[in-house]
């Protein structure tokens, strides 16, 4: 999605629940699987987009570039990061590509990113399903400050790739900024929890695709790592909050962020290819379209059919070396709806 178009207001008008419906939800319950009903969210949308509402949506290709050769990754570590959420992340970027497929049970990291491999470009060519972690670095000094700006996060690339840990990958990278949870974004919380956009020439010397993703554990997790965190003047409509599945709210929280934001990168990196609406400085994009769901039977203040780990912990995807996630679902060319490997029908 475009940095203009604000995130959390789509994820609040995805899950809000209808007023007017006097019905209360079943709370479902089978094996490990289960529907929870989340408070609901209010916002000054009233449109509400569920699970198959294709009527609502007129996604359109605009003959732009998609990432269909191999996918590099680079990942500046903004701030102070330990090394255990290091790991989470890295073991949630190395869990998509399809090489690792078998390393992972189903429902699968890989198989989730198999949703996203369906967009092709004018070529027919297909967003590839290799993804790699292709170099890191670390900004430990806060090279500008604790607050960040739109225009600031590409300086922040700029030092990363003139530092020469990154090569300039024009052709199959992506750089991905991540912030710690003392770092602030111009309306972060607010009005973003994430963003993808690509890099000025008079500010990188280079046209490089980006996304930038915050920790909001200490920040604002009742919005950006929602349904981990509600805010606390929700009461009753279900359990609340649910488990993480890794036990940390901001982090965990970060993952489907930064799910969503490349899934929209790799299908709209120049923000020309796909995307709905007319207006490119503001698209919904094809993560944008699925904000809430992460099951069969999301919606109305469901999040979906999802799974339930021995201690608790709430997740749908399973990825390697035994870490499970919790990450949206993602809407299918194909099938004209929000899609993901741990689908019921």
């Amino acid at each position: 999605m475009s940095p203009l178009l604000p995130k959390f207001l789509l994820l609040l008008s995805l899950i809000q629940l209808c007023l007017g419906n006097e019905q209360e939800a079943e709370f479902q319950t089978l094996n490990t699987k289960f529907n929870p009903r989340v408070p609901p969210l209010r916002t000054l949308s009233s449109s509400k987009r569920f699970e198959g509402s294709s009527n609502l949506v007129n996604l359109k290709y605009h003959m732009g570039p998609v990432l269909s050769s191999p996918i590099n990754i680079y990942v500046i570590w903004y701030g102070k990061w330990s090394q255990p959420h290091k790991l989470l992340i890295k073991d949630f970027l190395q869990s998509i590509s399809a090489a690792n497929h078998r390393a992972a049970p189903s429902p699968s990291v890989a198989d989730w990113w198999r949703t996203v491999s369906l967009y092709t470009d004018q070529t027919g060519a297909n967003i590839s399903r290799t993804v790699s972690v292709a170099g890191e670095y670390s900004d430990l000094r806060y090279s500008h400050g604790t607050h960040l700006t739109r225009l600031s996060v590409q300086q922040v690339i700029a030092n990363a790739v003139r530092s020469k840990p990154f090569p300039v990958d024009h052709r199959n990278g992506i750089y991905l900024i991540l912030t710690a949870d003392d770092v602030t974004m111009e309306d972060y919380c607010r009005a973003v929890c994430g963003f993808h956009y690509f890099t000025f020439p008079s500010m990188v010397g280079y046209t490089l695709p980006y996304a930038w993703v915050g920790n909001s554990g200490k920040q604002c997790p009742e919005v950006c790592a929602y349904p981990f965190a509600v805010p606390g003047y929700m009461g009753g409509g279900g359990p609340g909050q649910l488990s993480p599945p890794n036990g940390d709210v901001g982090v965990d929280g970060m993952v489907s962020v930064i799910g969503h934001e490349l899934a929209e990168l790799s299908s709209n990196p120049l923000v020309n290819a796909w995307y709905a609406g007319e207006d490119p400085t503001a698209p919904t994009e094809i993560g944008d379209l699925c904000e809430g769901l992460y099951g069969t039977g999301g919606g109305g203040g469901y999040i979906g059919q999802v799974l339930k780990d021995r201690d608790g912990n709430t997740f749908n995807l399973n990825g390697i070396r035994g870490r499970k996630f919790l990450v949206q679902w993602i809407w299918s060319p194909v099938l004209k709806a929000c899609s993901g490997p741990n689908a019921l029908d």
